[in-house]
């Protein structure tokens, strides 16, 4: 049986949970179209929507619910933002936006990662 905080915390587990999950989904079509689209490196899109490909690997299990992926993904994260401080501080022209808004989603999802993992451990302690 359920206690009162137990009840209580849950939706805000589920909101992070969702959260987090959102903003990995936001990053890899960010990702993609960045790449692909909106300001490629060279015309045409290049090679480097590949980068996406490990945002990829987390999706099942944040969907999921797996705790251990929640840890993980708020590690693997930084990545991405390091790539999208280099990138808004050196790039020019129409890239620029598109690496702030990678920032801000990291920033987002690591977040939410970190507020899911400890509204979970703190739930699971007696």
């Amino acid at each position: 049986m359920n206690t009162p905080n137990e009840n209580a915390a849950w939706p805000a587990v589920e909101a992070t949970h969702w959260l987090a999950v959102g903003a990995l989904v936001a990053l890899i079509v960010l990702g993609l179209a960045w790449e692909l689209w909106l300001a490629p490196v060279r015309p045409g899109g290049t090679w480097l929507a590949v980068k996406v490909l490990p945002l990829c690997l987390p999706l099942g299990g944040l969907l999921a619910g797996r705790l251990y992926t929640f840890r993980w993904t708020s590690m693997l994260v930084w990545l991405y933002f390091i790539e999208g401080a280099v990138r808004a501080t050196s790039d020019a022209g129409p890239s620029v936006p598109y690496a702030v808004a990678e920032v801000v989603l990291c920033l987002l999802l690591f977040t939410a990662c970190v507020a899911n993992i400890r509204l979970r451990t703190r739930k699971a302690s007696p």
